[in-house]
């Protein structure tokens, strides 16, 4: 039995489509993964939420429980945010929390989960001012921001190759968060 936590929380990009061998990777590593997904990412991979769930052991999330509802989920020691979309990114270091996602990951900061982020964006998207700014943000918030050399380089739009997208890279930036208590 895996002791540790994880919450792998994926946003709506192309690598998402992967995200069960992840899981699988993550457990090997030891971690018990509960999946939380963007609305968006959860209407992508619609047809297979009942497999990811059966795979993690616990119901795969993408929204906010209703009131009083208990939460099947254990308390995460360690969260990574891979693929985070351009909009994920900038709402997480805006504090926008419109979205259950969203609304752990900055909640996350100011109880100090271990926490990274790995992006997945276009050279378009990434040549955006507020972009540069919010990992930034995230950085300076105790993230773990894995991006560029060593992380996530931006590829040319419609160049998207999900295969490339470098998911050991974000599981070992978890561990290297990890502190136990």
């Amino acid at each position: 039995m895996n002791d540790r936590t994880l919450y792998l929380f994926s946003s709506a990009a192309s690598p998402v489509f992967d995200v069960a061998r992840v899981v699988e990777e993550a457990q090997a590593d030891g971690w018990d993964v509960c999946l939380g997904l963007t609305p968006t990412a959860a209407r992508w991979l619609a047809g297979s939420l009942d497999g990811l769930a059966a795979l993690t052991g616990h119901p795969v999330r993408w929204d906010h429980l209703l009131p009083g509802q208990p939460d099947a989920w254990p308390e995460p020691d360690a969260i990574v945010v891979a693929p985070a979309t351009f909009n994920t990114v900038n709402r997480w270091a805006l504090g926008f929390t419109d979205t259950w996602l969203v609304g752990v990951v900055a909640e996350g900061i100011g109880k100090r989960i271990p926490m990274a982020v790995m992006p997945c964006v276009n050279s378009a998207y990434a040549a955006h001012p507020r972009f540069d700014l919010s990992l930034e943000i995230l950085r300076g918030a105790g993230v773990r921001v894995l991006y560029g050399e060593g992380g996530f380089v931006p590829y040319e739009p419609g160049g998207e190759d999900p295969a490339a997208y470098p998911w050991r890279t974000a599981l070992d930036a978890v561990a290297d968060v990890f502190r136990p208590v």
